[in-house]
């Protein structure tokens, strides 16, 4: 069995811990910003980075991934329980963690029953516009946050459109120009030196630049006072009817994250040469979860760019989330007092540019050029989730998914191969169809199992061949898929 924090040694643990200390500072502004698109405070995307973050660690065998809040998780969050109760309120933060623990349940009995494979019907064109319609709603959120106007961020895409656009006479000239020099540090400072926690420097500055000239008065949002201490054991106090209520989102939290979080462990292991355990990262996962429900967090999934940042770093261990945990638990302990001037301005330009990259627009241009079909199934679940919601955007993915399944059994690619049947020829030797040296045998291979829907394709595509060679004497069929 791997040991827990697989690639850590004494020559790498200095550089693996700075690491840790650069998540850090990457980690708590993000967090704290999807703890506020999620519709909770502040601390419980700070609380989701401490015993999850710890528990995960030691349970999961990707030596890369760092799992914790997302976009996309605090959008279902907020979309999913967003009618349930008021947000910010104990009943709202009681579902939040009882989601996050149903989300868990269903981990561990995936990683059980060994369910993994049920993240391949997400496929990439799906997650493209899944995500990239959950982005696009924050993106709109957070824009109303980075020029000073208040919108329902519960409602709908239009909903929110629509208050935003209303709100824009009443716009805060402060908060824009807060945000505007944001944005150009972020979006700059990351193609200059993409090490640096540039994040952290923002929300450093503007907080200093807010507290010492009065841009409060001004009518610039802060973050307001966060409650000091550790997190600590709960459990959430739920009525049964709405743990029912909850399964749904927490079905669609779980798939999503799973098929995210296997894919991106598998894109890393193949890069860096070392090997995972699907199932148990989903108990990972699950555990991750559970713990992040009974300490007052909320969903955990995982952070496509804190990997990819870790990675960048030279980080091939868990020792920076572990890093991480223990910075957040010291913050919580000492340092409240320094978030209460966080303006939310800089908050909203940290969080839209960390997202801007989930919009897809380069992956849909990608799949326009390969695959008109995907790109149609991309497009229309990008337009559900945005349009409909993130729960009928998941339903729509997996019929579209079936749907994209069965096109493909039953249009499947087919080899068709020429042999010569001369002395010594052999199956084993093929020659392209049209080959004046292979008149006699006709090789037909199909990349899918023979069944009914394919049936006919099979046949037609038989019939052409043998129609189009002379002298055929022999055909061979391998419909086995191989």
């Amino acid at each position: 069995m791997q040991r827990p924090l697989a690639g850590l040694t004494r020559r790498n643990a200095a550089s693996e811990a700075v690491a840790g200390v650069t998540l850090l500072a990457i980690a708590v502004p993000l967090n704290i910003g999807y703890a506020q698109i999620a519709g909770l405070p502040a601390t419980a995307g700070l609380y989701a980075l401490v015993v999850p973050g710890l528990v995960y660690a030691l349970l999961v065998s990707s030596r890369q991934v760092v799992a914790s809040p997302d976009a996309a998780a605090a959008a279902l969050v907020a979309s999913s329980i967003g009618g349930l109760a008021v947000a910010g309120n104990a009943d709202y933060l009681a579902l939040a963690g009882a989601q996050a623990i149903l989300s868990g349940a269903l981990f561990i009995l995936a990683a059980v029953f060994k369910l993994g494979f049920l993240a391949n019907f997400l496929s990439k064109p799906i997650l493209i516009g899944f995500v990239g319609g959950l982005a696009l709603d924050i993106l709109v959120s957070q824009l109303a946050k980075m020029i000073g106007v208040t919108i329902n961020s519960g409602g709908g895409f239009a909903e929110k459109i629509r208050g935003l656009l209303l709100g824009l006479p009443a716009l805060n000239g402060w908060s824009v120009l807060l945000s505007a020099l944001a944005v150009t540090v972020l979006m700059y400072g990351r193609h200059l030196a993409p090490a640096v926690p540039w994040a952290l420097i923002v929300l450093i500055t503007a907080t200093t630049a807010v507290a010492t000239s009065g841009l409060e008065a001004e009518g610039v949002s802060v973050l307001g006072p966060v409650d000091a201490g550790p997190p600590s054991l709960t459990w959430p106090i739920v009525d049964w009817n709405m743990w029912l209520v909850l399964i749904p989102s927490a079905i669609a939290l779980t798939m999503v994250t799973m098929a995210e979080g296997l894919l991106v462990a598998r894109s890393y292991s193949q890069k860096r040469g070392y090997g995972t355990r699907p199932n148990r990262d989903l108990l990972a996962f699950g555990a991750a979860n559970a713990a992040a429900g009974a300490t007052g967090g909320f969903a955990v999934g995982s952070s496509t760019s804190r990997t990819a940042a870790m990675d960048q770093l030279g980080s091939r261990t868990q020792l920076p989330t572990i890093v991480a945990a223990g910075g957040t638990l010291l913050l919580l302990l000492y340092g409240t007092a320094l978030l209460e001037h966080i303006p939310s301005p800089a908050i909203g330009a940290i969080v839209g540019v960390a997202i801007l990259p989930l919009l897809g627009i380069r992956d849909f241009l990608m799949l326009w050029r390969q695959d008109r079909f995907e790109f149609l199934i991309a497009a229309v679940c990008f337009l559900a989730t945005l349009l409909i919601g993130a729960i009928p955007g998941i339903l729509i993915a997996f019929v579209l998914a079936l749907v994209n399944l069965a096109r493909r059994a039953s249009t499947p690619a087919i080899d068709i191969l020429a042999v010569d049947d001369g002395p010594g020829s052999s199956l084993l030797d093929p020659a392209p169809v049209g080959s004046p040296t292979a008149p006699g045998v006709l090789v037909i291979r199909m990349a899918a199992p023979l069944f009914f829907a394919n049936g006919s394709v099979l046949t037609e595509a038989v019939q052409r061949a043998v129609s189009s060679i002379p002298e055929v004497h022999h055909v061979v069929i391998d419909p086995s898929g191989d």
